[in-house]
């Protein structure tokens, strides 16, 4: 065993350590730092005074400690979640303890496989409605990132709010990108001004939040004046207002309004970028291509998909398992370490920032044969039954697992067979900057050339 001490890592500038590689290359230093130094790398960043240190944890069975069999002892703590938490509240993205269990107690019931189910006809209906859009686009070239950025925020408001989409989406398209911005810069400043402070950063920041927690107050005051929603409704947010624990708990106007934040945030980011990189991936491999639209064509000829589809869709699933192997949309997760702990071998100093990196374990090359080729057949059964549990783990894992993987490959799986039964696709930008935000997105354009299948 080593010590805290002897953790390996990057000498980085003398000054500032790897402040400036962290900032302006978080995927790519992280990448370089499993590749030069091992599955636990110690990280140090800012000036004598200001300097942080956190290690990042890249092995399968560093991250199922982390996330998994040691949850307990590493908490959503740090500047980020801080941020997070301060500006789309304590939902459960954010929440802890028994904020956090009570919580999911009273939505995890919303989000069983058969009412998530109920939701692939709306889905359907959206998926068609992108491909008729594209279908008039002239020249037919689109940018892949932004409109699933558009389309993913469409079907996860209409399956929040029902009736009130089309003015939740505009005010949502208008100030979440502001708010995410604000969000980012604070999280991983070395220094955070106070937010009351009037400087233009602030005042943006400030002003996108009100206008979200605004449209979100008045629609949920709109639905407790007529009784908790409309009869028969059942859009996630009547759902929420009307879901009650056993002791008759429920959830009050403010945290619906958190969790209603939270899911926009986590339903629109996480099924974006994993559709977006997925048409991207496809349009550049052809072969790939043609056996994904082959099995669309078949499966959804002459009709809408439905729930039923997810099961009969196995490779345009395994297109989509690997384009989020590739370039997961939580590329890389924090945690601090309440007590001294030990990964890899490596001893772990309690109150030490902790990075676990699903970008990076998932191109590990112990794990991963020729890490970056893209292969949806690594996700055949027997493979992933053959591979470490936390080798892919683009939803998380352990208590803290995203609430909505069902959800989120249901709407991605219906969207990209609709799209691929319906066009040809031809990249345009073949290669494509990433930036990490909240999460992992396109910084440049993802342009692909769609025709209309003859």
């Amino acid at each position: 065993m080593t010590t805290a001490a002897a953790v390996p890592g990057p000498a980085g500038n003398p000054l500032v350590g790897s402040l400036f590689d962290l900032t302006r290359h978080p995927l790519r230093t992280h990448l370089a730092a499993r590749r030069d130094h091992g599955d636990v790398v110690r990280f140090r960043a800012g000036p004598p005074g200001l300097r942080v240190e956190f290690y990042g944890v890249f092995s399968p069975e560093g991250a199922h400690q982390v996330l998994g069999s040691e949850a307990a002892n590493f908490r959503k703590e740090n500047s980020f979640y801080d941020e997070l938490r301060t500006s789309v509240g304590n939902g459960l993205l954010t929440s802890q303890d028994g904020d956090y269990q009570r919580q999911r107690r009273l939505v995890q019931p919303l989000f069983t496989r058969r009412r998530v189910d109920g939701y692939a006809d709306a889905l359907a209906q959206e998926a068609q409605a992108l491909a008729e859009r594209w279908r008039a686009v002239p020249g037919g070239v689109v940018d892949a990132a932004q409109e699933m950025s558009r389309f993913a925020l469409r079907a996860v408001a209409r399956i929040l709010f029902g009736a009130d989409v089309e003015e939740a989406v505009e005010v949502v398209n208008r100030n979440f990108p502001v708010l995410g911005e604000y969000i980012k810069e604070r999280g991983f400043a070395p220094v955070r001004l106070p937010r009351t402070w009037p400087t233009p950063s602030n005042r943006r920041g400030a002003e996108a939040q009100r206008a979200l927690y605004e449209i979100c107050d008045r629609i949920i005051a709109e639905r407790a004046a007529r009784g908790g929603g409309d009869e028969g409704a059942d859009d996630l947010l009547t759902l929420l207002g009307r879901a009650r624990g056993e002791d008759g708990e429920r959830l009050d106007p403010a945290e619906l309004r958190d969790q209603v934040l939270v899911f926009l945030l986590a339903g629109q980011e996480t099924t974006a970028t994993s559709l977006a990189f997925a048409l991207h991936l496809l349009a550049k491999h052809p072969e790939q291509r043609k056996l994904a639209q082959e099995e669309a064509r078949t499966v959804l000829a002459g009709r809408a998909p439905t729930a039923a589809d997810l099961e009969r869709l196995p490779y345009i699933t395994r297109v989509l398992k690997e384009a989020m192997r590739l370039f997961p949309a939580a590329a890389l997760i924090g945690r601090r370490a309440v007590e001294e702990t030990v990964i890899d071998g490596h001893v772990i100093p309690a109150g030490a920032q902790v990075v676990v990196a699903p970008l990076v374990t998932q191109r590990h090359p112990d794990h991963w044969a020729e890490p970056e080729r893209f292969d949806p057949d690594r996700f055949l059964p027997e493979e992933e039954k053959a591979r470490h549990r936390y080798a892919w783990f683009p939803f998380g894992g352990g208590p803290r697992a995203c609430i909505g993987q069902h959800f989120s490959m249901l709407e991605a799986v219906l969207t990209l067979g609709v799209l691929l039964r319906d066009f040809e696709m031809e990249v345009v930008d073949r290669r494509v900057a990433l930036v990490q935000s909240i999460t992992l997105r396109a910084a440049s354009p993802m342009r692909v050339r769609v025709t209309a299948a003859g």
